[in-house]
């Protein structure tokens, strides 16, 4: 059955239930069954696959893709909510694949955020008041508890579990299967019950960072997990270090930590690595 056409350029089929309320832009496509509630705002040419859900209080930016059975903006998974809570804001060209939820705010006026150029894999779950910054990749089933923050490029493997109130910086790599109930510096890589087995090698190179870059940010991870100095004293000691951006991203990560940062892995209990630490 083909899909009705406006002036804008707007698609959508017939059998969809989109409000007469709801902002398109233009060369939007709404698939079939596809539920669209009064105060929705959707970006130009973003592409709405059957049977996915858009509660009134979301934003999707331009060039998004967002796919079959995606439920976003539905209300906050919280005991005793009082009202129906803030809204979802997704970035421009997100992709969001089949069955994600993404929940809204748990307050008014707060916002569960998901960033430019993110891609959601298949069953991933992104509870109330996260920030999921920009292009984060989450894979398959992974689950973020609420108020969760994920820095800039990085990247959570398959069934990864994030506990509520963690943070993941930047450019970190958290392995399948992982439960993370501790905040992850930037740059680090992350398997089984939080533990830091390196850096993030390959995720800086491909995001452009130099040799020099690189090399600052091991200075950094040496200080904090190898130097076999309390959190404390190896703050005091990076402060000490020539200035750079790498040294100050880990510097603010661990000032504004509130759970307290994930611990190195035990080296006699790792019987392989996931990924050599070094760099060259």
């Amino acid at each position: 059955m083909m899909s009705s056409s406006d002036n804008s350029g707007v698609r959508i089929h017939p059998t969809a239930v989109v409000d007469s309320a709801a902002e398109l832009g233009v060369d939007v496509e709404i698939g079939p069954h596809v539920v669209i509630e009064a105060g929705a705002r959707i970006g130009d040419r973003t592409r709405i696959r059957a049977s996915a859900y858009i509660a009134s209080v979301c934003e999707i930016g331009v060039d998004c893709d967002i796919h079959m059975g995606a439920v976003l903006g539905d209300v906050a998974q919280v005991r005793g909510l009082d009202g129906a809570g803030g809204c979802v804001e997704i970035g421009a060209r997100a992709v969001i694949r089949e069955h994600v939820t993404i929940h809204r705010a748990s307050r008014p006026g707060e916002r569960t955020i998901v960033g430019a150029d993110v891609l959601l894999l298949a069953g991933c779950h992104v509870a109330h008041d996260c920030r999921v910054m920009d292009g984060v990749t989450i894979a398959n089933g992974a689950l973020l508890g609420g108020h969760v923050t994920v820095g800039e490029g990085a990247f959570l493997s398959g069934n990864v579990v994030i506990h509520q109130y963690v943070r993941v910086g930047a450019l970190a790599m958290i392995a399948g299967q992982s439960r993370v109930t501790k905040d992850v510096p930037p740059y680090a890589m992350v398997v089984g019950d939080t533990e830091v087995c390196g850096l993030n090698v390959v995720g800086m190179r491909r995001a452009g960072m130099s040799a020099a870059q690189r090399q600052n940010a091991k200075h950094a991870y040496t200080v904090v997990y190898r130097s076999r100095l309390n959190v404390s004293q190896a703050a005091a000691r990076l402060r000490t270090l020539p200035a750079n951006d790498e040294i100050a991203a880990w510097l603010t990560f661990i000032e504004a930590s509130e759970r307290g940062l994930a611990s190195a892995r035990s080296r006699s209990s790792a019987s392989s690595r996931i990924h050599d630490d070094s760099d060259s």
